[in-house]
């Protein structure tokens, strides 16, 4: 059960342009993440996906955005990141583009 658990934990890789800086300067990785979802678990989850060793785990709650279009307004969705340092020698590569 607590496997099954670590496998819905990180939903997907959040790629923007702060998270590739953030993923540069720091050797981080951003991820989408469920919104219970607690430091320990995100942190095993990474480490047994992805085959690293994980340094520390910080978790970010964004809130929802007001949008509107004409008369119709709304919200979009309340979300969870974690911004995960990876130890030194440990990388995780999405693309799995080597250079060439």
């Amino acid at each position: 059960m607590k496997n099954e658990r670590l496998y819905k934990v990180i939903l997907s890789p959040h790629i923007s342009e702060k998270a590739t800086v953030v993923g540069e300067k720091h050797n981080q990785v951003v991820f989408k993440v469920v919104p219970d979802a607690t430091k320990p678990e995100i942190k095993n989850a990474v480490e047994m996906l992805f085959d690293v060793k994980v340094d520390s785990v910080r978790v970010v709650n964004s809130k929802p955005k007001k949008r509107s279009h004409g008369r119709i307004s709304g919200k979009t969705k309340a979300w969870r990141k974690a911004y995960v340092s990876l130890k030194e020698g440990f990388d995780i590569d999405f693309l799995g583009v080597e250079g060439a």
